[in-house]
């Protein structure tokens, strides 16, 4: 007979129901893998538990509350108390993960978080083991299930943001309240802390720049269909001129990018170094048995052998100004030698135009164009001098472009 562990579920939401009763169903599957059967020693939600019971009669917590408050506090009175600890909570780690690792290190305990990035993509784990001593150059991907669904139903169909958004609701793929989701603070969370394990780096949500998708419109990826780009919410974490930049934001992908097929509500995500190339990794990104699944993951990571606590290695400077290229468009009356006007004006800030799309004549006119990398401080020095122009019958709009294809 497998011995007992007791575990300590502290939420029974959507995610806290689902673990559950998966903990019940792989119970056997957990004794023959590890050699501890687990059993549920309580669960805290709003209605049942007291949290000083259930931590006194569990060998491990799994925390599923969401949110920093009480849960940082749970946090480390469990790891205080010796307990391992598995959470999904990704804003939890992102605002406090220094504190709560440094608490699973001095008292020599796990703190697991896998499903807290990208659902069941084993990515956290990954980067911890299995790169554990490789020099990462970058970390990006696909990291919101939400966004990506609403941005391939807006390319796959023509609607406008709003109606996919409430398509994505009904199909509860977006929360009642998608802020968080579409504003791009849930992507700088889970990117915050995948910096932070692939650099070893102090990184908090507080360094992420992160940027949403409210502003895409129809017209933005009717045109990107023409010129062979498809659109992402992307998070990005990368070495850059001795630094680290660590940025979400709407992009353009070529159709030869290994992100560029991944469509609804799934995530994918990439890492780069010298010693591996670049693996990528899919899979779904949001769900209550799915996240369940990758908690469940972290009980049984923990039972087979308690990895260390993430230790900070390096101190990086954040890097603001980075070189991107750009997606840009116009809308502008059509008159003589507007072109002209703006290509001087690109070309006084050492942009060049990669290619050129015009529609519409006359007050109709529109022109988009993809320009080639430059330094993002000089691109917006470039869009406040267009926008001032007369021709321009509304102020730019502009969504970075990736211009590596893989091929």
């Amino acid at each position: 007979m497998a011995d007992p562990i007791r575990i300590g579920v502290l939420g029974r939401g959507t995610v806290g129901g689902a673990f559950a009763r998966l903990l019940e169903e792989r119970a056997d599957a957990v004794a023959a893998a590890t050699g501890r059967r687990p059993e549920l020693a309580g669960v805290l939600s709003r209605s049942e538990g007291e949290f000083a019971e259930i931590l006194a009669g569990s060998d491990v917590i799994v925390e599923l509350i969401g949110g920093t408050d009480p849960a940082r506090e749970y946090v480390l009175t469990a790891l205080h108390a010796g307990k391992p600890v598995v959470t999904a909570n990704k804003q939890l780690l992102a605002q406090h993960g220094e504190e709560l690792f440094a608490a699973a290190r001095e008292a020599g305990v796990a703190l697991r978080f896998e499903a807290a990035v990208a659902g069941v993509i084993p990515i956290v784990r990954t980067i911890q083991e299995s790169f554990g001593v490789t020099e990462i150059d970058k970390v990006f991907g696909i990291v919101n299930g939400t966004t990506n669904f609403i941005l391939s139903e807006m390319a796959a169909t023509g609607a406008a943001y709003e109606e996919v958004l409430a398509r994505a609701q009904q199909l509860g793929y977006a929360e009642a309240d998608p802020t968080e989701d579409v504003n791009g603070a849930d992507a700088a969370a889970k990117m915050a802390i995948l910096a932070r394990l692939a650099f070893h780096a102090p990184v908090t949500l507080a360094d992420v720049a992160f940027e949403g998708i409210e502003g895409i419109q129809p017209d933005d990826l009717a045109y990107a269909k023409e010129l062979d780009l498809s659109l992402k919410l992307l998070g990005v974490a990368e070495r850059r001129d001795g630094g680290l930049s660590v940025r979400v934001f709407p992009c353009f992908l070529y159709g030869g990018h290994p992100l560029a097929p991944v469509e609804g509500p799934f995530n994918a995500v990439m890492v780069e170094a010298p010693a591996i190339t670049e693996v990528t990794m899919s899979g779904p990104g949001a769900g209550g048995v799915e996240t369940a699944s990758a908690v469940l993951g972290d009980v049984v990571s923990i039972l087979s052998g308690d990895a260390p606590a993430a230790e900070v290695r390096e101190e990086l400077p954040l890097v603001a100004d980075v070189a991107s290229s750009f997606y840009l468009h116009l809308e502008v009356a059509d008159r003589p030698g507007v072109l002209a006007r703006i290509a001087q004006v690109l070309g006084e800030n050492e942009i060049s135009v990669k290619s050129v799309v015009q529609r519409g004549i006359g007050e109709d006119a529109r022109l988009v164009m993809v320009v080639h990398e430059c330094l993002e401080s000089r691109f917006h020095a470039a869009i406040e001098e267009i926008g001032g122009l007369d021709e321009l019958r509304s102020q730019p709009r502009f969504i970075r472009v990736i211009e590596e294809e893989f091929v």
